[in-house]
Parts: structure tokens; C-alpha cells; sequence
């Protein structure tokens, strides 16, 4: 289990290592899928994907992308609160510690997301293919 994990986590990776880094958000959402979408053509290139196998791990990326979209402006949204509350006289603990559990669970729930999509690109790559990326995975986990 632990080398599907790897191998299906490794074009995810990428996505999310590429784009989901803090302050990207705010600069070009569009820019960012681009680049992500570059950096993932790059991988299914490598590991000679076919144009369904393309096809069905972009519509993925594109979810995922909106999701961590969805949870980046969700996440704005929470810090100007946490700033209006820390600006006033009697900031609301309970509000604040309420903001920090609803964030916990954003990102929980997106990990699970991440996860799922990872065992979908693992169903939809062959053998041959996982193995590639998770012999890449461990060259570059090792440096």
C-alpha cells in the first residue's frame, strides 16, 4: 500500500507543491493553473501517459485546483477576521478558537480530497507507470 500511496501521490505532489504554496493565491489563480498544468504535462509526458489517461488526470487537477482555490479564499476570509478581532478592545476568544477548528477542518477535509485524487490517478496509471514516479519520488526524497 505504502508504494501506491508514493506512486500516485508523486503527480500529485507536484500539483499541489507548485501551486498551493503560500501567497500564490492572491497573485493569478490562472497563472498558477497554468504553471501546474505545464509542470503536470511535463510528468505524464515522462511516463508516457496516454491522451485518455491525460484527459482524465487533468479533469483531477482541475477539481483539486478549484478546491484549493475555494480553500485559499476561505482561508483570506478567516485571517481578516482573526485581524478585525485582534484590532478590537475585547477580541471574541471563543470566535477566534472557532475560526482556528473551522480551518482545521478545511484542511483536513482537502488532505482527504488530495487523497482521494491520488488513489484515482493510481486506478487510472499502470504498473509501469507508478513505478517510474516512485522511483523519482525516492531520487528526490533522498537529496
Amino acid at each position: 500500500m505504502k508504494k501506491i500511496a508514493i506512486a500516485a501521490s508523486a503527480i500529485l505532489a507536484v500539483v499541489l507543491l507548485s501551486g498551493f504554496r503560500g501567497g500564490g493565491w492572491g497573485r493569478d489563480p490562472e497563472r498558477i493553473k497554468q504553471i501546474i498544468t505545464w509542470k503536470l504535462d511535463d510528468k505524464l509526458d515522462d511516463i508516457d501517459a496516454s491522451d485518455a489517461q491525460k484527459q482524465s488526470i487533468h479533469a483531477l487537477k482541475d477539481r483539486l485546483f478549484e478546491d484549493g482555490q475555494q480553500l485559499a479564499g476561505d482561508h483570506k476570509a478567516a485571517r481578516l477576521e482573526v485581524l478585525t478581532q485582534l484590532e478590537s478592545d475585547r477580541p471574541d476568544a471563543q470566535k477566534l478558537h472557532a475560526l482556528v477548528d473551522a480551518r482545521i477542518d478545511a484542511v483536513r477535509a482537502f488532505a482527504h480530497k488530495v487523497t482521494d485524487t491520488a488513489l484515482e490517478v493510481h486506478r487510472l496509471l499502470t504498473p509501469k507507470q507508478r513505478q517510474e514516479l516512485a522511483s523519482e519520488f525516492r531520487e528526490r526524497a533522498g537529496n
